[in-house]
């Protein structure tokens, strides 16, 4: 029986301030109606407040401790000395996944790279496979290191004697 890999490599250090970004952008809007509501209607204040209270408490919880909480649990590997290469990764916060991609399996080898990312010079690396259960992806890459991988992942598919359909 062989044992699984647990993926080692952990995102870019930037990942968390770039996801916790991400997050506070929804969390911003949210304040900033709040401010516009409680201008409007100064009635209710403690509506008002108990309104404040869940949105700092949302705000705390999604801008620092899930992105902290994510950075901890992602990691990725591609492991081709054994003897089924594959790409691993581990992502989630809350409800944690592993995917395994055998080498064999894939398909397209893609980067993208959102507004937040380019700002911050990170990648995501999306591994396509024949299987129903959808891409790979391996999230908040250095830009290098997303181009390392990608052409690694090219290089070995290329060489690979099956095709992934």
């Amino acid at each position: 029986m062989r044992t699984l890999i647990d993926p080692a490599k952990p995102p870019s250090s930037k990942a968390p301030l770039v996801w916790a970004l991400g997050a506070a952008i929804p969390w911003a809007v949210l304040i900033l109606a709040q401010m516009i509501w409680f201008a409007i209607d100064q009635q209710m204040v403690w509506l008002h407040g108990l309104a404040a209270a869940v949105t700092v408490l949302g705000t705390v919880f999604f801008v620092v401790v899930v992105p902290m909480w994510r950075y901890r649990v992602h990691r990725w590997d591609i492991n081709v000395d054994s003897g089924t290469p594959a790409v691993y990764t581990r992502t989630g916060w809350l409800v944690q996944e592993r995917r395994i991609a055998p080498i064999s399996r894939v398909q397209t080898v893609d980067t993208y790279r959102g507004p937040l990312d380019r700002l911050f010079g990170l990648a995501n690396v999306t591994v396509t496979t024949a299987s129903s259960a959808g891409a790979v992806r391996i999230v908040a890459l250095d830009d290098d290191v997303a181009e390392q991988v990608v052409a690694q992942l090219t290089d070995i598919t290329a060489i690979g004697e099956q095709d992934a359909t």
